[in-house]
């Protein structure tokens, strides 16, 4: 039977359809009725079926590394943190949470934490993806209230898009927008120092400084007041603070932007001149250490041209996680109650008191993220609960917070997998996983959907919310935590939620209360007595005391580190198409590591010049927290003294590729977000002895100066290097495969000083190594797939004479290679991505390769002229 629920990756919310296929899998589709996605999903969507088996999974609870029963575990968790708040006082205990829980288990946490425990020590992962937004929202409106719908960006005549790599990040949206640029011309600015793929579909690119966001929109205030694009009826009645932000804006200087001065006057005519505008905005935004001021300078300029809750307009945060918006709805920030009440409002604190008839209530926010961490370094936190999220990997200035958990009295952690976090921890709690779960999440547009367990729960793992609700009742506060159903946590939140919407609050889903809850479909709310649905701030109402919004005077800064003799370039982080935080997840699926397989840095061509950096070596990176090895990529999508990272790799995939070591832990002082995207690095050349190529149908764990390690279809590959070339390559090969006894198959070639090394069982191979001085040259994606035929063939490095290699997969979705793809364009003449797609089916699943695909296409048309 086919169960209706929702992806677990992005702030989209893309409804899935799973089909069990009885053996713990299942068939993956996207949901057609879903209004999130209407049947789209992006590669990772598409993988999830590759992402269930219970290879890696924890599925009994750890005691000190050691298996345990659940009774155990419990009471040892509820005795700790009794002995601690006892001892200590409420601010010495934490929850760390994540984007990935559902909201009903973010409530029950919440609960335990401010009204039981009493601490508002309760954050979440979502800090540092969109506590910025968070922080502006409710400067300007009064809450943290996103104002539009995702219907807007196919409503709008113009979407800019700031700090969003859309067709990586959120390819699903990417496709809504690029079809209504085909069917109605709807322009697209993309505002971005680096050359992104959502470029693909770039009306104009502006690649502003690092950090001058805010310069740029300031000058969009004073061109709209001075082209008279300011709705002034619009201003008088609903907005305060207009005057104070416009002088604000005509004192700082445009100029550092760093942009050319045609490309911005024509952003700011577009602006001016098209009503039907959508500003899309994310991490290059938030993730700053003036994040909030640039969130509040974009919603001045919505507000000012009062382009803001009707058809097509108004300012669009997209958030990164499945739930992140559901953890904001439930208070799961150190400074927010449940319902967008506020924490520091005693008749709001009281009302949750009330409601909850709970014996504590914090009368002050708690510690943000970065500042929990330091806290728990200093020892003022000595009992941590860490849900479903992986800080040591994570978290800016990562080694120093992985040193401060490994260092805390009591750490407990629940999550699927081991990670570098659990291994921290001395008690790890085994949770259901996706599939197995059962709950709400809310998505960026405020569209509530249901997620739903399709598969049974494996081992002895729990539900997130039933874990919180047994160390509540041991802790002696059965009563309140006695649900029987998620269903129940949900009717009680709803019920909440009734007495923020009597407050005068926004979110309102008391009319869900007495819902069908399993059969409850896709819900934007509010869902209330006074609203249902719908925009927000087309004719005011803003939830401030006078019901006015206000505008935010704003002074643009520079990022906090600044570049120089020691540190000259500036780092951008990110994510990559294919994969999803620290791969705890999409590392599961071999379709996903395809593409990218290891850790790299971009840097422009005359940077590498200067540096001797060639393409395919490895660099070294450092920064005043640490240091990283990469694989280099000389592209012009970045510009000089800039470079880009992903941030997904872990002690477990690539221990010198975690990029957040090298990020400060430097925040918004509003709102506590750190400044992810603007570290300091120098950069030289790794000259190693040595680089090699592995494949094991076994994981390997490689003793390497380098080494990064991925699925395959056919087991795991693996890129190495090393300053030191070991004496003996087969007895330091067998080390690596674990096959002392396996019959070794090898070629020398000692003028190029290369070795290719089989391990064979009989005539399967077990393992191969491909070592030389130079970044080893082969068909990769060839040789993993050979790994366990009866063939020692694959020592060749290449397909037979005569066989196509279809060199490294671009198309992630139908396992399409770039060598397929160039020689199709060049024997077909094919001259469009549409073509490529009719004739390769490329390009025709996600979408998210199209502007690869276009590249492609761009550089083949280069190359004939």
């Amino acid at each position: 039977m086919s169960i209706r629920t929702t992806c677990p990756y992005c702030g989209v919310g893309c409804g899935v359809i799973a089909t069990p296929d009885g053996a713990g899998g299942a068939r993956i589709a996207g949901d057609p009725d879903h209004p999130a996605n209407r049947g789209r999903l992006c590669s990772k969507g598409a993988a999830l079926g590759q992402t269930l088996g219970l290879d890696a999974r924890v599925l009994t609870p750890l005691i000190g590394g050691q298996p345990a029963e659940w009774d155990a575990a419990l009471d040892l968790v509820a005795a700790r943190f009794a002995a601690t708040l006892a001892e200590h006082g409420p601010e010495a205990v934490a929850f760390y949470l994540s984007g990935q829980m559902l909201t009903e288990d973010y409530y029950v946490a919440n609960k335990l934490a401010k009204g039981f425990l009493g601490t508002a020590n309760i954050d979440t992962n979502s800090r540092l993806c969109m506590a910025s937004t968070v922080a502006g929202h409710r400067r300007a409106f009064g809450t943290d209230t996103v104002p539009g719908i995702y219907d807007d960006l196919e409503e709008a005549d113009l979407v800019v898009l700031v700090g969003s790599n859309l067709a990586w990040c959120h390819p699903v949206l990417f496709q809504r927008l690029s079809a209504a640029r085909a069917a109605r011309g709807t322009r697209v600015v993309v505002i971005d120092p680096r050359r992104t793929a959502t470029c693909e579909i770039a009306d104009l690119h502006l690649p502003l400084a690092p950090g001058s966001d805010a310069a740029l929109f300031n000058a969009l205030l004073v061109a709209l007041a001075d082209r008279g694009a300011v709705d002034r009826g619009y201003v008088a009645a609903h907005v305060a603070g207009f005057e104070a932000a416009l002088a604000e804006a005509r004192a700082s200087d445009p100029a550092m932007t760093g942009l050319p001065a045609g490309d911005l006057e024509t952003f700011l005519d577009w602006f001016c001149t098209t009503e039907r505008v959508v500003t899309v905005f994310s991490q290059g935004i938030n993730q700053s250490s003036s994040g909030t001021d640039k969130v509040n300078a974009i919603l001045n300029c919505h507000l000012a041209s009062g382009r803001i809750g009707r058809p097509g307009m108004g300012p669009f945060s997209v958030t990164g996680q499945p739930n992140a918006m559901g953890g904001r709805e439930v208070g799961g920030l150190a400074n927010m109650l449940a319902c967008h009440l506020e924490l520091e409002n005693p008749a709001h604190r009281a009302a949750v008191q009330g409601f909850w008839a709970s014996p504590a209530m914090p009368q002050a926010s708690g510690l943000k993220a970065v500042e929990m961490f330091r806290a728990v370094a200093e020892g003022r936190i000595r009992a941590l609960w860490i849900i479903h999220t992986n800080p040591a990997v994570s978290m800016p200035d990562a080694g120093a917070v992985a040193a401060a958990i490994r260092g805390c009295d009591f750490v407990v952690v629940s999550d699927i997998t081991q990670t570098d976090t659990t291994r921290l921890a001395h008690v790890v709690l085994p949770a259901l996983a996706w599939g197995e779960k059962s709950g709400t999440v809310t998505n960026s547009d405020r569209t509530i959907s249901r997620q739903r367990a399709f598969l049974p729960a494996p081992g002895q793992a729990r539900a997130d919310w039933r874990i919180l609700a047994e160390v509540a009742r041991r802790m002696g506060w059965g009563a309140a935590f006695g649900w029987q159903s998620e269903a129940e946590v949900f009717a009680e939140y709803a019920a909440l939620s009734g007495i923020a919407g009597q407050l005068g609050r926004d979110f309102d889903i008391s009319g869900l209360a007495g819902a069908d809850y399993d059969a409850l479909p896709p819900t934007r709310w509010p869902v209330g007595p006074r609203r249902q649905g719908g925009r927000f701030f087309g004719a005011g109402g803003f939830f401030t005391p006078d019901a006015r919004a206000r505008m935010i005077p704003v002074a643009p800064r520079p990022p906090v580190a600044a570049t120089g003799p020691r540190y000259p370039f500036r780092l951008n982080t990110g994510r990559i198409r294919d994969q999803w935080h620290t791969m705890t997840r999409t590392g599961l699926a071999p379709r996903l590591t395809q593409h990218i397989a290891e850790p790299f840095v971009e840097i422009h061509p005359e940077d590498a010049a200067a540096l001797g950096l060639a393409p395919a070596t490895l660099a070294c990176l450092t920064s005043p927290e640490g240091e990283a090895i990469l694989r280099v990529a000389v592209t012009d999508r970045v510009a000089r003294g800039q470079v880009f990272a992903p941030m997904h790799w872990t002690a477990d995939t690539a221990p010198t590729g975690r990029i957040d070591r090298l990020v400060a832990a430097v925040t918004d002082p509003v709102s506590g977000q750190p400044e992810s995207k603007a570290a300091v690095v120098a950069i030289a050349p790794l000259a190693p002895a040595w680089y090699g190529f592995a494949v094991s149908t076994a994981p390997m764990q490689p003793d390497a100066t380098y080494w990064a390690r991925a699925r395959s279809e056919t087991g795991w590959r693996c890129e190495l290097a090393g300053l030191e070339a070991p004496a003996d390559w087969e007895a330091w090969a067998r080390a690596l495969f674990g096959l002392p006894e396996a019959i070794c198959l090898s070629v020398e070639d000692r003028i190029r000083r290369s070795w290719r090394l089989a391990f064979m069982d009989g005539r399967r191979v077990l393992a191969a190594l491909f070592v030389a001085p130079e970044p080893v040259e082969l068909a990769r994606n060839h040789v993993a797939e050979r790994l366990g035929a009866e063939d020692a063939g694959l020592l060749a490095g290449r397909p037979a004479q005569g066989v196509p290699d279809p060199g490294p997969i671009v198309c992630a979705c139908l396992t399409v290679g770039l060598n397929t793809i160039t020689r199709a364009i060049a024997t077909q003449g094919l001259t469009s991505v549409e073509a490529i797609g009719a004739a390769l089916q490329a390009g025709t699943g996600c979408g998210a390769c199209r502007p690869e695909l276009a590249a492609l296409l761009a550089r083949r048309l280069e190359a004939a002229e």
